[in-house]
């Protein structure tokens, strides 16, 4: 067993440098665009600082749809923009444009959850000192939601790396497609296993690390 693995490590690791890649840019890019919708959700929603019903509730409803489209779906569909936007549908890059689509709703709402636990009594206690609006959402909302927030990311990176498995069958490779490649397609469960495990121990890291750097905030 332990000589198999030693024999297969190149295999893992240029799987395990694959996965890094496109999780990593896409979680980037999906965080950007997550934390910018999931602002706009709190501060647009009816009674908040920038409040307007229309534009609210058509946000609320283009990310609902969006989240609704399973990653498959989303791959083959947006494969006329992920050409026009990275030059190739397929290998980790033609991967990391599904990627951020898919995550990038799904950030927006843990985002969202986070920025809503603050408490408004904090919020009125700034606007009564007389902060503007942009102070309370840069030096208010988000700081205080920061432990919220990096919770937020944790899961999302745990979801994305999930997501990233699927993209094997664009070529895109990683743990995911080594498992499914190797352990079932040509059944060679030492390798399936073996890729199953790193996954776990990557996804007990992420989420370690995000309740770690969570705590520390709070303090």
């Amino acid at each position: 067993m332990l000589n198999k693995l030693i024999e297969d490590a190149d295999l893992y690791l240029k799987s395990i440098n694959e996965t890094a890649v496109m999780v990593g840019y896409s979680l980037v890019i999906s965080s950007v665009i997550g934390l910018l919708l999931g602002v706009l959700l709190v501060v647009l929603r009816p009674g908040n600082l920038y409040a307007n019903s229309g534009v609210y509730h058509i946000l609320n409803a283009v990310i609902n749809i969006i989240r609704s489209i399973p990653f498959i779906i989303i791959m083959v569909a947006i494969i006329p923009l992920t050409k026009w936007l990275v030059g190739t549908t397929i290998g980790v890059k033609g991967a990391i444009v599904p990627l951020v689509f898919y995550t990038a709703p799904y950030i927006s709402r843990l985002m969202e959850t986070a920025l809503l636990e603050v408490d408004p009594g904090i919020i009125e206690a700034y606007q009564a000192m007389g902060a503007s609006k942009q102070q309370i959402i840069f030096r208010v909302i988000l700081r205080e939601a920061r432990p919220a927030l990096i919770l937020g990311l944790a899961i999302a990176t745990i979801g994305l790396i999930g997501a990233s498995a699927m993209a094997g069958v664009m070529g895109a490779g990683g743990l995911g497609d080594v498992a499914i490649r190797f352990g079932y397609q040509r059944w060679e469960p030492d390798v399936m296993y073996t890729s199953v495990l790193l996954l776990v121990l990557i996804v007990q890291i992420v989420q370690s690390l995000g309740n770690w750097i969570s705590k520390r905030l709070r303090k």
